[in-house]
Parts: C-alpha cells; sequence; structure tokens
C-alpha cells in the first residue's frame, strides 16, 4: 500500500495556516485519564504504601506484601550489568562515557564579586538534594533513556537518584538494570504509572520524596506529572517526536527516508518533515519511503504517522528552508547539506541540531553525548535540552557593607516609601547613617 505525503509550498498564499494544521497537537487530556490520575495521587499522598502496592497490583498484575520487596538492590543491578551479552555492556559503558564527558561541561560554578563599597554580590550554585528518575518499563524498554536522566543528575552532584520502573507481570528488563548501574542510580523500584509519580512527589513509608521527576511516560505518567508540579519540579511535558530534515538534495533519498522513520517508529503521533528546495528530491524522497516501508518491523506505526503528520515541503531555497524550521522550532534538526555551519547561523529554534549528511538523528538518541531529553511541540522557542543546570539550583549572594548599606539604604527608602511599604522603607533606613 502506497503511503502519500502531504505536499506543501512555502510560496503558496496559504502555507501559513496550512503549516499551522499540520503542525497542531491535541495536548488535552482525556477527562476520564484526569480524574483516575486525581484518584491514585490522593491515594498514593494519603495512604502511602498500601495504595503503591494496591494499584502494583491491578495494573501491573505484581503482588508483594510490602513496598520493600519492590526494591531493587544494587548487587540485582550489578547482576543485570553482568548477565547481558557483553556487546551491550560495551555499548552502554561507551554511551555512558560519551554522556557524562559532555555533562561534565555543562557544570555551574558558584561566583561572587565585590562592589566599590565592599559590598560582595554573588550566586550560590547547589545540587537538588533527591530526585526522581520514571523510566517506561515492560515492552518499550528504554535504557538510554536511564543514562540520559540519570547521569547528569549526578553529575550535578544530586545526593540521590531514585528510580521507578514498572515489572507488568514481573517481567524485568536487564538492559534497563544495568544502565542503571552504569549511571550510578542509588535506589530503584519496580513500581510504575501515576502511582510511581505520586510516591515521588510525597513519599511514602519506603520510597522518599524527591525535589523534581524527570523521565517519559505514557498519559497517565504525563498527566500525573502535570498534576503533581508545584508540589516538586518536573523536566517537560512531552509531547510526540519529531524530526524535521533540511536538504539542499544532494544526500542520499534513503538515508533521508530511514531518518524520517527513526522518528515515526516511535508512535503515530511522531512527526516527520523534510523541507528542501529541490522538488525533484522530493519525489524521490518519497519513492524511497514506499520503497524501504515494507522492510521495516514496525511498518505499520510508520505508516500512519508518515501518511497523518508527514509533510514534504517546498522552498525556494536554504534560506527559507530555515525560516520555516524557525517557525516549527523542532526537537530534532537535521542540516544535511554542503555547508551546516552557515545554516547554522540561520538557525533560532530547535532542540538539538544535527550538522552535516553522516549526522544521523538516531545517534543523538543513544551515544553522541548530548542530551535526548528535548523540548517537542514547539516548544523549543524557549526551552532547553535536559542538562546539568535541571538538577542545580541557584541562590543569590548579597552581603552589604556598613558604606553600601548607607548608600543603597537611600535608594530602597525611596522606592519602598514610593510603594507605600513603610516597614522595607524603615528597615533599610535603620542602617544609613545620620547625615548630621
Amino acid at each position: 500500500m502506497t503511503v502519500s505525503i502531504k505536499r506543501l509550498n512555502a510560496s503558496q498564499a496559504d502555507f501559513i495556516s496550512q503549516l499551522a494544521t499540520l503542525l497542531a497537537w491535541d495536548d488535552s487530556v482525556d477527562h476520564q485519564v484526569n480524574e483516575s490520575v486525581r484518584h491514585i495521587l490522593h491515594q498514593v499522598k494519603t495512604r502511602g504504601d498500601q495504595a503503591v502496592l494496591e494499584f502494583t497490583e491491578k495494573f501491573d498484575r505484581l503482588t508483594a506484601s510490602s513496598v520493600a520487596e519492590l526494591e531493587m538492590s544494587q548487587s540485582r543491578l550489578q547482576q543485570a550489568l553482568e548477565a547481558i551479552p557483553q556487546n551491550q555492556r560495551v555499548a552502554l559503558q561507551q554511551a555512558a562515557n560519551r554522556v557524562r564527558d559532555y555533562h561534565e561541561r555543562q557544570e555551574q560554578k558558584s561566583w561572587q564579586y565585590q562592589d566599590e563599597d565592599g559590598t560582595v554580590l554573588g550566586q550560590k550554585v547547589t545540587p537538588l538534594d533527591r530526585a526522581g528518575l520514571y523510566v517506561p518499563g515492560g515492552k518499550a524498554a528504554y535504557p538510554s533513556s536511564v543514562l540520559m536522566n540519570a547521569i547528569p543528575a549526578k553529575v550535578a552532584g544530586v545526593g540521590e537518584v531514585i528510580m521507578v520502573v514498572p515489572t507488568p507481570d514481573g517481567v524485568v528488563n536487564d538492559l534497563v538494570l544495568a544502565a542503571a548501574a552504569i549511571a550510578g542510580v542509588d535506589r530503584v523500584f519496580t513500581v510504575g504509572g501515576a502511582q510511581a509519580v505520586g510516591a515521588l512527589a510525597y513519599g511514602t513509608e519506603t520510597i522518599p520524596a524527591v525535589d523534581k521527576i524527570v523521565g517519559p511516560g505514557n498519559i497517565y505518567v504525563a498527566t500525573a506529572k502535570r498534576e503533581v508540579f508545584g508540589t516538586v519540579g518536573i523536566d517537560m511535558i512531552a509531547g510526540p517526536s519529531e524530526i524535521l530534515v533540511i536538504c539542499d538534495g544532494k544526500t542520499n533519498p534513503d538515508w533521508i527516508a530511514m531518518d524520517l522513520f527513526s522518528q515515526a517508529e516511535h508512535d503515530e503521533q511522531a512527526q516527520s518533515i523534510l523541507i528542501s528546495p529541490d522538488a525533484e528530491f522530493l519525489d524521490a524522497v518519497e519513492a524511497s519511503i514506499n520503497k524501504l516501508l515494507p522492510t521495516m518491523e514496525r511498518a505499520d506505526i510508520i505508516r500512519t504517522s508518515m501518511t497523518d503528520r508527514a509533510a514534504l515541503i517546498h522552498v525556494a531555497d536554504l534560506n527559507e528552508a530555515a525560516k520555516v524550521s524557525n517557525r516549527i522550532a523542532p526537537e530534532h534538526l537535521e542540516l544535511s547539506v554542503e555547508s551546516p555551519e552557515a545554516l547554522l547561523e540561520e538557525i533560532r529554534h530547535a532542540g538539538a541540531i544535527f550538522m552535516g549528511r553522516y549526522t544521523a538523528e538516531a545517534l543523538g538518541d543513544y551515544c553522541a553525548g548530548p542530551n535526548h531529553v528535548l523540548p517537542t511541540s514547539g516548544t523549543a522557542r524557549f526551552s532547553s535540552p535536559l542538562g546539568v543546570y535541571d538538577f542545580q539550583k541557584r541562590s543569590s549572594i548579597i552581603g552589604f557593607s556598613a558604606k553600601g548599606a548607607d548608600r543603597m539604604g537611600r535608594v530602597a527608602s525611596v522606592l519602598a516609601r514610593g510603594e507605600g511599604l513603610t516597614a522595607h522603607a524603615r528597615s533599610a533606613e535603620y542602617r544609613i547613617k545620620s547625615d548630621e
């Protein structure tokens, strides 16, 4: 069955409205999901371990007499690391080393300076005490997600990283546990769903409350993270995965088709877009899509994604391609062109930018080094990839000298009285020297 991909042309009068329709994604949550998640969170908040046990038995068909039974020991994580095939162990370690090396360069240090009055000003950077990492379990096992979320937290100096991962019917994924061992995860609980998010947010008798929850999950997990935000921090509410490729028409069309597939295979809502000034190349890539699709294991998911949400966009030149890309603000952006550095100058909004024909987005998902947790649904306009900075917080440091308190107290006094806040003004005025 031939896949017909939507075609857009940037020169058309209604292009902007067509593009808006293409990008539209309904992130509103079903009322029933909302009610279910709120019920689960309330139960976990008020009944702790007992509620976690009941929901784990209900949703994951896993029975335990205590939540302590659902914790994986460090020796079990090491056992998983030793049990996986050597090529997987080596690949995990290589990926972890690159992710750690990249993120160590993101560390922010505390700083101070002194002004002319001897007043000390600065910023103290401190890590979070405890972070919670949600990892999908069952059929959807993502060891790469463990590395990308846990390693930045450990580099930041987070005191304790708590991982939760569902194990439906007791099925444990050794690759995920091995990744946790390599990444230095401190504690692992085989709990999932909204109940795991609730346990991390509120704490139970056994599972400690965390300061921030990161990591992907299904609609129940995403909804639960949205609900508990404010009690704890969260990384983001992620939408479907996206890839946008800008190509000058000189890359092998099979390569580009497979790059588009690499995101389309995530789920039916994933979005794959190709922009090129070469109309014949768009035809060639569409032909490659139809040639290669029958060879794919997840062909049905890819077909739906490509039919419903993909697009081939014709533009006048690469400059216009960059403008269209900036309007989309994609999660993943491939610059498959002769001079990616020149085009990079025109790019303002993207989660991750993949430079040149040989830089497949898939490398970024696993082992390039930069984080694969990226802003989706146009939020790259104001958001950044997950990083060490997400696990650190900043406190302002202010230490006035007597001279500084006198000089700036006069300023504060005027402004405070202008706002009608007399106690503020008098507090500052107590430190002002008499003009007598």
